[in-house]
């Protein structure tokens, strides 16, 4: 999704869009499609420009992406069984749960929060968290504070640099390049040292 069209459906849709795209990437398997990170920055953009009231998106984005994360959870817990039996789909794909493993092997319970800043991993792991019978109290505390960090630091980000230099929404295009970049290092890096540790263990 361009940069022009992501400024265009928001200014569309508004606060109601905004909230339900968010509660979608954060835990609904159609969400694997969304472009949160861009999404939010090109909100917070957007905020700067008077065409919402920060004070009102904020906390719009942030409770839309924990009750987001605990949809998944929830999903996770009592159908997560059924979907994860099932072979490749249109929206599920088994080297989604691969990676996202992957960052619960090495990070453990901080995944929640760190799942945040990575685009698929962010629908898939609360979704995990839920098939493997993480405690809803512990999740949900990692899952306000990755809420606030991601929601909150994403949204701001825009605001304040929309509100500081005018000039960025000309360079929206290659910032939300940049944003999609920046959230798949972590996949990457993490793909790339499992793959190096499996050859190190072959050698």
């Amino acid at each position: 999704m361009g940069a022009l069209t992501i400024r265009s459906v928001l200014i569309t849709f508004g606060y109601l869009g905004i909230g339900v795209m968010v509660f979608a990437e954060s835990g609904f398997l159609l969400g694997l499609f969304l472009p949160g990170d861009s999404l939010l920055f090109t909100a917070g953009l957007l905020a700067s420009q008077k065409f919402f009231s920060i004070w009102y998106l904020m906390p719009i984005v942030i409770l839309a992406a924990i009750f987001g994360d605990s949809f998944g959870y929830w999903s996770g817990r009592y159908f997560g069984p059924k979907i994860f039996t099932k072979e490749d789909s249109l929206f599920f794909r088994k080297r989604y749960v691969k990676q996202t493993r992957v960052f619960y092997d090495r990070h453990g319970k901080k995944t929640i929060i760190l799942a945040r800043f990575a685009p698929i991993v962010r629908t898939i792991a609360p979704i995990l968290a839920g098939v493997g019978q993480m405690p809803y109290r512990q999740f949900l505390t990692y899952n306000v504070i990755g809420g606030l960090f991601w929601g909150g630091g994403i949204t701001l980000l825009g605001y304040f640099l929309g509100a500081i230099f005018p000039a960025t929404e000309k360079y929206l295009s290659l910032i939300i390049i940049v944003i999609v970049v920046v959230s798949f290092l972590p996949i990457v890096l993490e793909v790339w040292r499992e793959q190096k540790t499996i050859k190190t263990i072959k050698d």
